[in-house]
């Protein structure tokens, strides 16, 4: 077992509002977070392992790097991972690593202002759901992880993405008895027996895939891939430029980026429009999988005439719709709604009424008997509930209301 150099937790200055980790990290966005403790949440990234926590007002993290090169490994390095670099703490820079990541520039409360002023069925959903923010995880991570996307739930994703890692990525260190490896290289998945040892491990027709593609992104090189990044919104450590105002359809690199990306094998719209939003930052990409378009026929209208089905055209229009309604983020607004919709998140309320009544009559005025009062007093109590199957849910909040109504009495005469 690997010895790691751990630095101290650092605090990073961030709302609920603006990010919340248990939220933002189990919306399929990213399928390799764990759970490493209490409120605690763990992955290998860029050579150490980021660990987070979270309170009101901070984010809380902190950086384990490994303290020298591990021995290689003796069984074949086609299906054995290898052993990761040493990173110098003195060039720590997790905390930019940290700001990068979790896209810390825009202000996201100002955004979820903007979305629920243009749009009632946003501003009747997100107010549950803050702090729901679009990652900017590297391309070929977001590629490989949303190949595994098709036809999945983000419990089995998670799992085939674990084992990819496990098998062909980079060991980073442990913590306690669970060892922490790194996303795997696109050469490290271009081994003549990967296809059929990713079978092995359950994969299905997504073995083919991932290596097929895999071969032809080593080909072109990753600087192709990042290359369809916004400008915007680039790699770690590259400067910023402007990419132009939003059209219809999306921005020309956007258009672009999506294009070449359908050229890879099992990349369809769903998963290209993934890919540009969570990998390649072009915030305007919406994907439409079969969970946005049932949103779309509840609460947006379509469904009818000739967007009566989710045809390569009826896509587009759902996209734009939500281009023309959410603007140049609508991705993120989109993934706000797709959050609010997860069974994972989801809370079954119970509620509990108790009525009172009490009659009060009012005293005779020459033989005649006043109006009587009857008050109804009805309490109701609303729970939510954790899903018995999820262990990190929303706190359970407890409503009580209580409604007071009035029944006169007719005058009567002795």
């Amino acid at each position: 077992m690997s010895a790691l150099r751990v630095s101290e937790w650092q605090k990073l200055p961030v709302s609920l509002k603006e990010l919340c980790i248990n939220t933002t990290l189990r919306c399929g966005q990213s399928f390799r977070w764990r759970k490493s403790g209490e409120d605690e949440w763990s992955l290998a990234l860029h050579g150490r392992i980021l660990s987070l926590r979270q309170d009101s007002q901070h984010l809380h993290y902190r950086a384990s790097f490994p303290s020298a090169s591990l021995a290689p490994p003796t069984p074949p390095a086609s299906t054995v991972p290898f052993a990761a670099e040493s990173v110098n703490q003195d060039d720590d820079d997790t905390l930019a690593l940290v700001k990068h990541y979790f896209n810390l520039t825009p202000n996201l409360a100002q955004l979820y202002d903007q979305w629920a002023l243009a749009d009632p069925n946003f501003r009747k959903r997100a107010p549950k759901f803050t702090g729901v923010r679009i990652l900017q995880q590297d391309a070929w991570e977001a590629l490989i992880g949303f190949i595994c996307s098709s036809n999945n739930n983000i419990s089995r994703i998670s799992q085939m993405v674990h084992n990819l890692c496990l098998h062909y990525g980079p060991l980073i260190g442990h913590i306690g008895e669970t060892p922490y490896h790194d996303f795997p290289t696109p050469m490290a998945l271009t081994g003549p027996k990967v296809e059929q040892h990713l079978q092995k491990l359950g994969f299905g027709y997504r073995a083919k895939y991932i290596y097929k593609t895999a071969v032809m992104v080593e080909e072109k090189g990753l600087d192709w891939l990042q290359d369809l990044c916004n400008p915007e919104n680039p790699p770690l450590g590259v400067d910023p430029k402007p990419a132009g105002e939003l059209v219809e359809g999306g921005r020309e690199g956007y258009r672009r980026a999506h294009e070449e990306l359908l050229a890879l094998h099992g990349v369809g719209p769903k998963v290209a429009d993934c890919v540009c939003l969570m990998g390649l930052g072009w915030s305007e990409s919406v994907p439409v999988d079969t969970h946005v378009w049932q949103i779309a026929q509840r609460d947006y209208k379509f469904g009818k005439g000739k967007h009566s089905s989710l045809t390569k055209a009826t896509y587009d229009a759902v996209a734009n719709r939500f281009r023309s309604l959410w603007g140049k983020e609508a991705g993120w607004a989109h993934s706000v709604l797709f959050t609010a919709d997860l069974k994972t998140f989801s809370e079954r309320l119970v509620a509990k009424a108790e009525v009172k009544e009490e009659a009060v009559v009012k005293t005779e005025v020459n033989g005649i008997k006043q109006e009587a009062d009857t008050v109804r007093i009805e309490t109701i109590t609303e729970k939510r509930v954790k899903r018995p199957f999820v262990k990190e849910e929303h706190q359970v909040l407890e409503v009580k209301e209580e409604k007071v109504t009035r029944k006169r009495a007719k005058r009567t005469r002795n």
